[in-house]
């Protein structure tokens, strides 16, 4: 049996420490996330983000919009935010009514109160390897769980499954920068499991249940499971976790790996953000 990747512990550790600096600052931290309508699957992320956000000590504040609105008075509504000394970080919660453009609406929101890591400015600092900007959520609670576990990225063949703005490419350029020889795959690639068994570590990140089964893996590998997806009662991830554990060296389980990292790596973005705010960091 493979050595499982907790992220729900990992959270934890790192939650304590957010605790403690957040007791050192005068101001507490405002997290404000904007939702345009009313989609349920989204109110239920925002509620996530909310209460552990809230159990750590930030302020989050839910804006709720009408899926009506336009565009315009969107982008009017994330000014006012970026102009707000209190507010230290802003999402816009996705997917958004098809009749606002989401590239758009990221490029309005300051870069550096944009703690999902999405505007431009951001992706460049990634692009570039260079200090200064925020790192997606997701991405940067991977790198987390693995250093927390002590597995070395340095020189080694990874391989990330999907190729999402999302997750698959700021994923894929974050073990670039740390020096690890990295293959995107996607739903063109040709004899994925060829390439998948060339790894030594695979990230799979489709929303495709069950895709990477045991004859796409081999010992020693360590798999790191991003999708999710809500099948009867259960969720479930890409990865067929019960004969792939039985196979590999270290795996994320679906739920509680790499979905924990993600909530509290956008709340370390919400510190870092305030820090360099207020002149601190």
């Amino acid at each position: 049996m493979s050595k499982i990747l907790d992220g729900k512990k990992v959270r934890e550790f790192l939650a304590e420490k957010i605790k403690k600096e957040l007791n050192r600052l005068r101001i507490v931290p405002r997290l404000v996330i904007i939702q345009v309508g009313a989609d349920e699957r989204s109110s239920a992320y925002i509620k996530q983000k909310k209460t552990f956000g809230e159990r750590l000590g930030f302020t989050v504040e839910h804006v709720r919009l009408s899926k009506r609105i336009t565009e315009k008075h969107l982008l009017a509504e994330i000014g006012s935010y970026n102009k707000n000394k209190h507010a230290h970080g802003i999402i816009v919660q996705l997917p958004l009514p098809k009749h606002i453009d989401p590239i758009h609406v990221v490029e309005a929101i300051d870069p550096q109160k944009d703690v999902d890591g999405l505007n431009s400015r951001n992706v460049r600092f990634l692009v570039e390897n260079i200090s200064g900007g925020l790192v997606p959520a997701t991405t940067k609670g991977i790198l987390a769980l693995l250093d927390f576990y002590k597995i070395t990225v340095e020189g080694k063949k990874v391989v990330v499954v999907g190729h999402s703005l999302l997750v698959g490419r700021p994923t894929a350029l974050a073990f670039l920068n740390r020096d690890a020889t990295v293959t995107i795959c996607h739903k063109k690639t040709k004899n994925l499991k060829q390439e998948t068994r060339a790894a030594d570590i695979i990230v799979i990140a489709t929303g495709k249940p069950g895709l990477i089964t045991k004859s796409f893996v081999k010992p020693g590998q360590v798999i790191v499971d991003v999708g999710i997806t809500k099948i009867g009662e259960n969720f479930v991830g890409d990865v067929d976790f019960k004969a792939v554990s039985k196979i590999v060296k270290a795996i994320t389980p679906v739920p509680g790996g790499v979905g924990p990292m993600t909530v509290v790596s956008l709340f370390e973005n919400v510190l870092v953000s305030y820090k360099r705010q207020n002149g601190l960091e």
